[in-house]
């Protein structure tokens, strides 16, 4: 097991690609000679040439459009949109056809292509470059979607992710390039549509995803010190979810807060909470709780956007309140 950064395990991940399979390519604003805008495919278009590693206009539907043209006719892409804010532009091509394709050809066409596309608030990005859209691509029949919080699930989920013959949203977070952590070396996977119990505990269970993970790690350590034991969840997969992971987590702590950084109404939260209610409310010894983004865009004031995020202080004291 080697330590690696989350941007290098990914970039290791379509390196590992490339040379495996010759129908795999990657394109997107940027990601090529420059490396990508935030360096993750750096040095992929010097090894692999610009047939492999395509340079595209500054345009979405056109990115996203071609991608779903090419994988229904057998090819292998996978395309950036730089900031999941810009995905409002091409929401047809991702939404109605190529979510939907298989469906209505009856099975006969498949479009296995990835959506890499980041987001997520801390680097002062502002309302337009710096949001958490989950709950628009979970809503959808035809999608999956992931969300990887370490090197090691970055790596593994991105290479399910691109052999997987659905077409998959992955979203990275901004905030966590840098973070740096075991990842195995080589090819290896991470199930699509299996949670990670990153810590066990026996009176509260703590839902989590992407950046948040770590919130929810440090809310753990402080209920620790209340006498209080909690287990965290990270997600990883957001469709599928790993439903039977949460539910027998809730029916053995009885209590469920879940944190996450979209803004609370109508977020992912929401969902998972319902599911809760419907398959675990005998075991509930106090309502579910969400920890969420409050209803506003994200701010560009520092201060302002440290105010927005979740933090493990507002989980703690929220985790406590439900005894």
């Amino acid at each position: 097991m080697a330590v690696t950064t989350y941007l290098n395990a990914l970039n290791d991940a379509m390196r590992i690609e490339l040379e495996r399979d010759p129908l795999f390519y990657i394109a997107g604003e940027d990601v090529g000679r420059f490396g990508g805008p935030h360096l993750v495919t750096h040095g992929l278009w010097k090894e692999f040439g610009g047939e492999r590693i395509r340079d595209m206009p500054i345009s979405e539907t056109a990115i996203l459009g071609h991608a779903v043209g090419a994988a229904a006719a057998g090819l292998h892409p996978c395309v950036e949109i730089m900031y999941v804010d810009f995905m409002a532009v091409c929401m047809d091509e991702l939404v109605n056809q190529a979510a939907k394709m298989h469906y209505m050809f009856g099975g006969k066409v498949s479009v296995p292509m990835v959506v890499r596309t980041l987001g997520g608030a801390g680097m002062q990005a502002s309302a337009q470059h710096s949001q958490s859209w989950e709950s628009l691509f979970t809503h959808v029949p035809g999608l999956k979607v992931v969300s990887p919080s370490t090197p090691m699930d970055a790596k593994g989920l991105f290479l399910s992710s691109v052999r997987d013959p659905n077409p998959v949203v992955f979203l990275e977070h901004k905030m966590l390039y840098g973070f740096s952590g075991e990842c195995p070396d080589g090819d290896f996977t991470v199930p699509i549509g299996k949670a990670d119990v990153v810590k066990e505990g026996t009176d509260i269970t703590i839902i989590c995803w992407s950046y948040m993970r770590y919130v929810g790690i440090q809310a753990g350590k402080l209920l620790q010190e209340k006498g209080v034991s909690a287990e965290v969840i990270d997600l990883r997969s957001l469709s599928p979810v790993d439903w039977e992971t949460v539910l027998a987590s809730v029916r053995k702590t009885g209590r469920a807060l879940i944190v996450h950084e979209e803004v609370k109404t109508s977020g992912f939260g929401g969902e998972i909470s319902a599911r809760i209610m419907e398959g675990a409310f005998d075991s509930l010894k106090s309502p579910v709780v969400r920890v969420a983004a409050p209803d506003t865009p994200v701010p560009f004031n520092g201060n302002l956007e440290a105010e927005f995020l979740p933090n493990e202080k507002i989980v703690t004291d929220k985790a406590v309140q439900m005894f």
